[in-house]
């Protein structure tokens, strides 16, 4: 093999990955975090790759890391590069899997509103491969492969299509056995009870405040920021959540869970079915968008 041949030789595409993660995040132990390998294994990854091209790519001053002239030059290259792999990798998965719908959804989302229902949408699509992401951070579509989202909020997503979905009521909820437990007969007597708080709008202090309840100590109770979370425990018997009313309606059917009492707060956002701008749209997620808007309308 001549020397000429050598040295057109590419380093394998990992290696390659494995730069630009460094490169986008200056740090080893995040870029092996990201692409999930160990900080010693980028280590190693980069330094071959420096020794391919005789070149530093990295200035190393202690924990802090910045690019060369080369390295800048070679990242912007290389994320142009993966950016368009990744769009063509997706365009040829839509092309050869059309039957495959992904959504991104709230995990609590995922588990008390789809899961119950889930039975349903297989009867009616069963050649539909439905696909869920859950997770609570605002999905990038194309990086990630997402093909449509049910968020939570005003519909105000840039560079998205947003269709309303509804809204929901947020009311007190609990075991029959906590109520009967804490005795709960008026308004007043859940301030004798554990009271879990979440992270939207509608909170203890508002809805007290429209039972005509005053003196309620704002910081009682335990703050859990996930919904699935807050209605685990208190189907366990733990306490008082103020429930939102897509979440805990089969909960509330089954008699799993009671509203002790009927006063409840228009929530200040809506759901939304979210899908990226100007994405042409195949008709398995037609089928599966018309799904979910029936399903909210029901």
């Amino acid at each position: 093999m001549s020397s000429n041949h050598v040295s057109n030789f590419m380093p394998p595409l990992r290696t390659l990955q494995v730069f630009e993660a460094a490169a986008r995040h200056q740090s080893f132990t995040a870029a092996g975090r990201d692409i999930g390998i160990t900080q010693s294994a980028v280590s190693r990854q980069i330094a071959d790759l420096e020794e391919y091209l005789k070149q530093k790519l990295f200035i190393r001053s202690g924990p802090r890391l910045s690019l060369t002239r080369v390295g800048e030059t070679l990242a912007q290259g290389l994320a142009h590069a993966l950016a368009d792999m990744q769009k063509s990798v997706l365009e040829a998965r839509d092309i050869t899997d059309k039957r495959v719908v992904t959504l991104s959804m709230l995990p609590s989302v995922a588990a008390k509103w789809l899961a119950p229902q889930l039975g349903l949408f297989i009867q009616k699509h069963p050649d539909i491969d439905l696909r869920v992401s859950a997770t609570r951070h605002l999905v990038d579509f194309a990086a990630e492969g997402i093909d449509a989202a049910i968020r939570y909020g005003n519909g105000e997503w840039p560079g998205a299509v947003a269709v309303r979905l509804g809204t929901e009521k947020v009311q007190p909820v609990c075991t029959p056995e906590y109520a009967r437990r804490m005795n709960l007969k008026a308004p007043a007597d859940l301030l004798r009870a554990t009271l879990f708080w979440g992270d939207i709008e509608e909170d203890w202090r508002k809805w007290f405040t429209a039972a005509g309840v005053s003196k309620i100590e704002t910081s009682r109770g335990p703050k859990l920021g996930d919904d699935t979370a807050i209605l685990q425990a208190v189907i366990e018997h733990q306490g008082v959540a103020l429930g939102r009313s897509l979440l805990t309606k089969t909960d509330l059917e089954t008699g799993r869970l009671i509203a002790p009492f009927p006063l409840t707060l228009e929530a200040s956002y809506s759901y939304w079915l979210v899908c990226p701008g100007g994405h042409e749209e195949g008709q398995s997620l037609a089928a599966v968008k018309d799904w979910i808007i029936g399903a909210f309308a029901e």
